[in-house]
């Protein structure tokens, strides 16, 4: 498998499995995998082990939307739009006996549809859409096949939860003059009587994450003191009880069946490990894993004892198990697949920590860094492999480049509320095939670090996150192993807008720049955006553009256009309706504008790609996008050698 397009084709087709679920029982899980080539649906019995396909085409290609059995069992509800639009309706599969495989539409709305919970009652939905416009709650009759908006708020609601009995609502949203507030609620199941929980402070961010069994208890979320931690709110006296040391980052998951433990997540330097607290002692149990990205996926719980867990290190593929609680053991329910890969022949990672001041050290953003906040950062580093040659090897000129050291991709995460952790990433095992050394860097207002880091990046996009990202790559390009002539930045969505913001603030640094699925323009990124989005996302870290015009036009990297000054190439999937394709258009027509030369042998390239919207996790498309990456850096970077990692 030495041929690059080979190992290109080989590293996409490994097939993958998503959004696992188990019925209430426990006896069966559902999930999207794609070992046919495409996605499809399956069916996991828990006891033999043995799976199935279900679906044939009728799901998506993309398997970004998750899936929810019915409460009988008999059928999995699904997301379908069109060609990863994200404008949802859902449908849903027969599972057994003669409907199997028999697809039916269950919800039809415009906008985006979404669904947050299937009642144990049979007959209830819970959605969140878009269809007046923000995100809001509304309730599904299975039997009458009708559907009622249940909250009508201007700030979206979200993580709506259902009792047991389907006689009551949970979810979250904000009515306080604080944007950066979020409040629990509950209401009854017509969305009437509703009543904010009051469970933090104002501007701190509480939602619901599950109901007990007794209907009475609600597990929850809060960061009124910074860290994220978890409790367990009474209903009818309005205590709430709290869980946790406050030394890392917990979010809730589920109750267990007896409703005297719950399950929880714990984020620490880059790993998350899942947890089990007991209600009454509030101690916690971290299950017996490998550091890494430990998950409980979907509905997780198997029986009293036994939950489902997806697990993952950055050189290892995800596996799905059934751990045992009592006794700390676990089976493997569905093997990673390696192909014709050697497991132990992808890259870990590094993990380490950085002091940065947030202040660009030249160029345009020294006007608005110089005031920011010294922080410890986080990053990982994937070393290829590829050395530096002795003096006294002489190479012919294929070879020169080797000969100089790794050539580094400096990733910037997405979100940017999000950040990047101990997994597989397809993408980064990727790049150090390919003779590349990868770096990754937990900024300024990434997460896992508690809300005041979060917050960094309020009304400062392009700032200090920038400014950390660039002082890793410059601490990193003083390896004596990695060749400074060859530096890249790659990065998608929120990465995308990091990738124009290097390209151009930081432009001194890059040898070549891969900006996908990027933001360039914030006014125009705000109009066009989806109601949610312009909301939780740019209200929420900007305002608007009628408050913060100056803001919006200072943070924009199509106004620094003139700045690029290495090779760029732009993608964009032509039916992304969170960072829409008019983003990358912007900016083509910008550098065009500034005299830009377009083409492999030009200034710039673009791409844009149909029948996709904001990335995508189908095959082919996934080889298709490897295509053109790889293709772009062998050319600007001269990389292409298939690394040596260990």
């Amino acid at each position: 498998m030495s041929d690059p397009d080979d190992v290109l084709e080989a590293l996409a087709s490994l097939p993958s499995f998503h959004h696992p679920t188990a019925t209430e029982d426990g006896d069966r899980v559902a999930f999207y995998y794609d070992e046919s080539g495409r996605n499809e649906l399956h069916v996991l019995d828990v006891e033999s082990g043995e799976h199935r396909q279900v679906s044939h085409g009728e799901v998506p290609r993309n398997a970004r939307w998750g899936v929810e059995w019915s409460a009988d069992g008999d059928r999995v509800f699904f997301h379908v739009d069109e060609d990863g639009n994200e404008q949802n309706d859902v449908h849903a599969i027969g599972v057994d006996g003669p409907t199997a495989g028999e697809t039916e539409p269950v919800v039809e709305m415009n906008g985006q549809v979404s669904l947050a919970d299937v009642g144990d009652d049979g007959d209830t939905l819970l959605l969140g859409s878009t269809r007046d416009g923000q995100m809001n709650l509304y309730r599904h009759d299975l039997a009458t096949d009708e559907t009622e908006k249940i909250t009508d708020y201007e700030r979206a609601a979200v993580g709506g939860v259902l009792s047991p009995d389907c006689e009551r609502i949970a979810y979250a949203t904000n009515e306080s003059d604080d944007f950066d507030n979020m409040d629990a609620y509950v209401a009854e199941a017509d969305g009437s009587n509703p009543r904010n929980l009051e469970i933090g402070e104002t501007g701190a961010e509480s939602a619901p994450a599950d109901w007990g069994p007794d209907g009475e208890r609600l597990l929850v979320s809060d960061n009124t003191e910074d860290v994220g931690r978890c409790g367990v709110y009474h209903v009818a006296n309005d205590n709430v009880t709290w869980y946790g040391d406050l030394d890392a980052e917990e979010s809730p998951v589920g109750f267990l069946p007896d409703g005297e433990r719950f399950l929880a997540l714990r984020t620490h330097e880059a790993a998350i490990m899942p947890l089990v607290y007991d209600c009454e002692t509030g101690e916690a149990r971290e299950l017996d894993l490998p550091e890494g990205v430990a998950t409980f996926p979907g509905e997780a719980v198997l029986d009293d004892d036994r939950v489902l867990v997806s697990h993952t290190t950055p050189d290892r593929r995800p596996e799905l198990l059934a751990y045992d609680l009592a006794t700390d053991e676990h089976e493997t329910l569905l093997d990673a697949e390696y192909g014709g890969f050697d497991p132990g022949s992808f890259a870990d990672a590094e993990y380490f920590t950085f002091e940065s001041d947030g202040a660009a050290e030249s160029g345009p953003a020294t006007a608005w860094t110089d005031d920011n906040e010294t922080l410890e950062i986080g990053a990982l580093l994937y070393d290829s492999g590829e050395r530096p040659s002795p003096p006294s090897d002489h190479r012919s000129d294929e070879d020169r480049s080797a000969s100089h050291g790794s050539p580094l991709i400096v990733n910037p995460h997405g979100g940017p509320r999000a950040a990047d952790y101990r997994l597989f990433d397809l993408y980064t095992q990727f790049l150090v095939r390919r003779g590349y050394s990868v770096l990754k860097v937990n900024y300024r207002g990434s997460t896992g670090h508690g809300r005041a880091f979060v917050r960094e990046l309020y009304d400062d996009w392009g700032g200090g996150e920038q400014a950390d990202i660039a002082k890793a790559v410059r601490l990193v390009s003083e390896y004596d192993w990695i060749d400074d002539d060859r530096i890249g930045v790659f990065g998608g969505s929120y990465g995308g807008y990091s990738a124009y913001c290097q390209m151009t603030l930081y432009a001194d640094l890059y040898d070549a720049g891969i900006a996908w699925i990027g933001l360039t323009d914030l006014a125009d990124m705000y109009e066009n955006t989806m109601p949610h989005f312009r909301t939780e996302l740019m209200e929420k870290n900007l305002g608007t553009p009628e408050e913060s015009p100056d803001l919006y036009d200072e943070r924009s990297p199509v106004n620094y256009v003139d700045e690029v000054s290495a090779p760029l190439l732009m993608v964009h999937g032509v039916n992304d309706r969170r960072v829409p394709v008019s983003q990358a258009r912007i900016f083509r027509d910008a550098l065009d504008d500034h005299g830009y030369a377009e083409g492999e042998d030009g200034d710039y390239e673009y791409v844009e790609l149909g029948e996709e919207g904001h990335a995508s996790s189908d095959i082919d498309q996934k080889i298709r996008f490897f295509h053109v990456l790889d293709d772009f850096l062998d050319r600007r970077l001269g990389g292409g050698d298939e690394g040596t990692a260990d």
